[in-house]
């Protein structure tokens, strides 16, 4: 039950038994005699008003409470104690348990029995309103749990407050659940929770407590029920987890073989051609032919570093192992890292500033990669006469980068499709590229409390929104 933590969230288990002065056997002792005087009192004060013979009935008042509280021996006792009473305070001759008038030993027999069925019914009735108690008790709890595991509460955090439960359900002064078969300690006794043939749990009582058989044949089968279901449901998440891992493990491999067959192909094709011909003595190069193989091996080499670099990121997010260190950093130092990265000082490319820098909490490192790949992205997308222009600006609670490009612009119904894994809008060869940069940009925004999306006109070029939480105390940049 997560916690499952009950489990995480807290179950309000309300199983319950009261143990007061009720239950105690000198209070039904104390309790019959004061109920016998205050009813011989009554009598004595209306004798004189009322025909004593009928005033007899008053003594049920003594026994229909103390049957109802203590059970029917102290209303038995009560019952035969009334007829003794009423025999020597009010029949003649009064003040002893002879009987004068024969008539009055049929009123006193009549007397007696009906105060012996009165407590009697009346015992019955507090016994089905104690069951009637209890069952409420069990229903509580079982429905509780029930509600807990369709909630999806982790059973193992909330053991401890089921086995509380579970106590006071079975009349016990505590109780200890575990869900393997385990040997009780010193003073303890065992309960086994079993559904059919399996052993789902063991429940550990203080010995001699002795809780009630019809109790624990009621209670335990629907509590060992429950945790059976609840084990299960539990093994068949972790079963999910590992076939979602599994399923994004093949996935992963998809993409790279993918990846190989075309995109780490063509840089190591072009790489091995410029190096064969700069090594073959059959070939004459000029000093600019030269210069344009080394050229060819250095970009297609920084071309296959940031393919293989794109793969390594998409496996750690969709493995979920990209979790960022956050640090406090100013949003003009990431844009002027992610330029750097690039290892160009593209006259295309405009940097705006607002006069107060903000500060946003993040992993610097992650969100440079975000920086570079929509900086690059937009590069490879605009005219070479046109500039790219990265503008930073803020609102109440964000900072904000936007990336713009004077490119062909992206269709509205591509505009969340390209921050998939491999979706590329064209395939056209002078804008290669794997289809990672938009997705792993996307990914560590996420990770690190962000957010990112595309607004586009076709043919008027697109514009890529990166947004973090503001930090507190912006710096005033220098001018």
């Amino acid at each position: 039950m997560k916690a499952r933590d009950v489990m995480s969230a807290e179950l309000p288990f309300t199983g319950m038994r009261t143990t007061s002065w009720v239950q105690r056997p000198w209070a039904g002792a104390a309790a019959s005699v004061v109920s016998l005087a205050l009813v011989t009192g009554a009598i004595y004060l209306f004798r004189e008003a009322v025909p004593v013979l009928s005033l007899g009935v008053l003594y049920l008042f003594a026994v229909i409470p103390v049957a109802v509280l203590w059970g029917r021996v102290y209303a038995v006792v009560v019952a035969v104690a009334s007829m003794l009473a009423f025999n020597f305070f009010f029949l003649p001759p009064k003040h002893t348990f002879r009987l004068e008038d024969t008539e009055n030993w049929f009123a006193l027999a009549v007397y007696l029995v009906t105060g012996i069925v009165v407590s009697e019914l009346a015992a019955r009735a507090r016994h089905r309103a104690a069951e009637a108690e209890q069952r409420e008790r069990e229903e509580a709890l079982l429905a509780e749990l029930s509600i807990a595991l369709l909630q999806g509460e982790q059973l193992t955090a909330g053991l401890d407050r089921i086995a509380e439960a579970a106590a006071r359900v079975l009349g016990v002064e505590r109780a200890r659940l575990e869900l393997t078969e385990a040997a009780p300690a010193v003073g303890e006794e065992v309960l086994a929770l079993d559904v059919g043939a399996r052993r789902v749990g063991t429940l550990l009582l203080p010995a001699g407590s002795e809780p009630d058989p019809s109790i624990r044949s009621r209670f335990l089968p629907a509590l060992a029920s429950l945790l059976a279901v609840a084990i299960d449901r539990e093994e068949l998440e972790r079963e999910v987890l590992a076939a979602e891992r599994l399923r994004l493990s093949d996935s992963i491999k998809t993409a790279i073989l993918r990846a190989v067959s075309h995109d780490l192909r063509s840089p190591l094709t072009a790489i091995r051609v410029a190096a064969e011909s700069l090594a073959s003595p059959a070939l004459r190069l000029s000093d600019a032919d030269r210069r344009g193989q080394l050229d060819t091996v250095r970009e297609e080499s920084r071309r296959l570093d940031r393919l293989v670099a794109n793969l390594l990121d998409i496996s750690r997010l969709q493995t979920g192992a990209a979790r960022p260190r956050r640090e406090l950093v100013g949003v003009d130092e990431l844009v002027g890292q992610a330029l750097t990265e690039l290892a160009r000082e593209d006259p295309t490319v405009k940097i705006e500033l607002p006069a107060d820098i903000p500060f946003v909490e993040v992993d610097a490192v992650q969100v440079e990669r975000v920086l570079v790949n929509l900086i690059e992205n937009a590069l490879r997308f605009s005219p070479v006469d046109e500039n790219v222009i990265v503008r930073v600006t803020t609102s109440p609670t964000e900072a904000i980068v936007s990336v713009n490009d004077r490119g062909p612009g992206i269709e509205k119904r591509d505009l969340e499709r390209i921050f998939e894994p491999f979706e590329r809008v064209t395939d056209s060869d002078e804008r290669r590229g794997t289809g990672l940069g938009l997705a792993i940009a996307r990914g560590f925004a996420e990770a690190n409390g962000g957010r990112i999306w595309a607004e586009s006109s076709p043919g008027r070029g697109s514009t890529f929104m990166l947004a973090f939480p503001v930090a507190q105390a912006p710096v005033r940049a220098e001018t």
